[in-house]
C-alpha cells in the first residue's frame, strides 16, 4: 500500500512538472510592413460590398458599410521591392458612421519565409486609421504561434490616395 501511494505521488509530481514545463510561454517581438494597394491593376485589396446608391459630402458616411477582401504582401522594410516574408489575408470593413474613420479588421498574417515560415497569427479588432499609432489584439495563431495572444501596434509609414504602407510592431505570447 505504501509503495502504491509513493508511486501515485511520483506520477502526480511528474505530471505537474511536465505540464508546467509545457505551459511556459515564449515572447516573440517582430516588425514588418504591410502594403495595402486598393488602386490600379495590381490591387491587393478589393471592395466586395457596400452601398452603391448612397452619396454624401461626408467621405466617412459615404464609405460606411464598404467591405474589402485583401491579400497584402508583408515585407521587411517599407520599400515594396524589399524581401517579402508573408501575406496578410482577410477582410476589413468601414465601420464608423461618426467623425472617425475606422475599420473593423479580421486578418491573418501568414509567414512564407524566414524563422516564422509556415506560422501565422490572427488579428481581430477596431483600427482607427487616422490615429498615429493603433493597437489591435492578436487572438490566436498557428505553427510556432499556436495559442498566441498579444497585440500589434500599427503605424502608417506612407500613403498615396487610398494606397498605404503600414508598419507593424508585434508582441506575441505563445507556447
Amino acid at each position: 500500500m505504501a509503495l502504491s501511494g509513493k508511486f501515485l505521488f511520483l506520477v502526480g509530481v511528474l505530471t505537474l512538472f511536465c505540464t508546467t514545463e509545457a505551459m511556459k510561454s515564449k515572447v516573440t517581438r517582430m516588425q514588418f510592413y504591410m502594403h495595402d494597394i486598393v488602386s490600379g491593376p495590381t490591387a491587393t485589396a478589393v471592395r466586395v460590398a457596400g452601398r452603391s446608391n448612397f452619396t454624401s459630402p461626408d467621405p466617412i458616411k459615404a464609405m460606411f458599410g464598404s467591405v474589402y477582401v485583401m491579400d497584402n504582401p508583408l515585407t521587411v522594410t517599407p520599400d515594396p521591392n524589399s524581401t517579402v516574408i508573408g501575406r496578410a489575408q482577410g477582410i476589413y470593413a468601414m465601420s464608423s458612421l461618426q467623425d472617425e474613420f475606422s475599420l473593423l479588421m479580421t486578418l491573418t498574417y501568414g509567414f512564407t519565409s524566414g524563422p516564422y515560415n509556415g506560422s501565422s497569427f490572427s488579428v481581430l479588432g477596431r483600427n482607427p486609421v487616422m490615429s498615429e499609432v493603433r493597437e489591435m489584439p492578436i487572438v490566436g495563431g498557428t505553427g510556432i504561434f499556436r495559442l498566441a495572444r498579444g497585440y500589434c501596434l500599427a503605424k502608417t509609414s506612407s500613403m498615396d490616395q487610398m494606397d498605404a504602407v503600414i508598419g507593424y510592431n508585434v508582441t506575441l505570447l505563445h507556447y
